[in-house]
């Protein structure tokens, strides 16, 4: 039921194809620069990063990048951190746990920023598409990519995100039961409570599904990853997730893991910060990944 909320989705093609590949080695990771062709549209660019020196396969951690309305940032903040994030990127601070990590440019960012989203949101709604949709359906083509390469152990899978890129990680992780671990940083945001507190506004407009609040509850579309492992980090001065909102996810949570037999599985870290990852954060998601991955 949540799948066909995203609108007209294309059938997912059985060979993700590389169109192009380039590798190249910078001192602390293997980097391998990638066009895919996810979906029938143009391919999309992706990084693929590997730690040196490593054969076999590895656990591989899906990186969903931010929003903030930077469209020119998107994959590379995997390789270079933003101001909102830790200084150690991503790229470096899990391969040094001996994780492969895969980024895509979201449509609308990086390579794929030529058009406005206001502009891709309102003429895919012409099509019956929306535009957060057709960004999961990418992610979920991801996943397939990975079961395609021999260097990804794929009972070991992980998405992880802040912001637009946190949403992305709990959509994905709640849509393919093949995503074993989910961490989401600073967007775990509860619906209702947004609307009540009048704070539609902080949000972009990819992020309203046509209907969604019809049939699912933020709580419920994260209830659909238990009894997986799940991480999530809250700032308790972020107007992007209300406190009382995540009260309301908390509390289902808990009683859904603990139904399940896994309630070592969920946790909802908040912190005295408001949008953004700190050290501590940080820390414990590199502790939550050596435990859970």
């Amino acid at each position: 039921m949540l799948y066909s909320l995203l609108g007209d989705l294309p059938a997912p093609p059985a060979v993700i194809k590389e169109v192009s590949k380039k590798a190249t080695a910078p001192k602390k990771y293997l980097l391998e620069e990638l066009s895919l062709k996810l979906n029938p549209g143009d391919p999309v660019d992706a990084f693929f990063v590997k730690p040196l020196d490593t054969e076999g396969k590895l656990p591989t951690v899906i990186f969903s990048h931010t929003h903030g309305g930077v469209y020119q940032l998107g994959k590379s903040e995997l390789l270079k951190s933003i101001p909102s994030m830790c200084k150690t990127p991503y790229a470096e601070a899990l391969t040094g746990l001996d994780c492969n990590i895969i980024a895509i440019d979201h449509l609308g960012f990086e390579s794929r920023s030529q058009r406005t989203e206001t502009d891709i949101f309102k003429e895919k709604l012409w099509y019956g598409q929306n535009l957060w949709g057709l960004m999961v359906y990418d992610s979920l083509r991801i996943v397939d990519y990975l079961h395609q390469r021999p260097d990804v152990d794929t009972d070991r899978i992980a998405a992880l995100g802040m912001s637009m890129g946190s949403t992305m990680s709990w959509w994905l992780t709640a849509l393919d039961k093949r995503v074993k671990l989910c961490i989401d940083i600073c967007c775990l945001t509860d619906f209702t409570t947004l609307l009540q507190n009048n704070d539609l506004k902080e949000h972009g407009i990819y992020y309203y599904v046509p209907a969604l609040l019809k049939y699912f509850s933020t709580a419920d579309i994260n209830s659909l990853i238990a009894p997986r492992a799940h991480l999530a980090l809250a700032g308790i001065y972020d107007k992007l997730t209300p406190v009382k909102g995540l009260d309301i996810i908390d509390n289902k949570l808990k009683k859904i893991y603990q139904d399940c037999g896994a309630e070592n599985n969920w946790r909802l870290s908040r912190y005295k910060c408001a949008h953004q990852e700190t050290e501590a954060m940080r820390r414990e998601i590199i502790n939550f990944i050596k435990s859970k991955l």
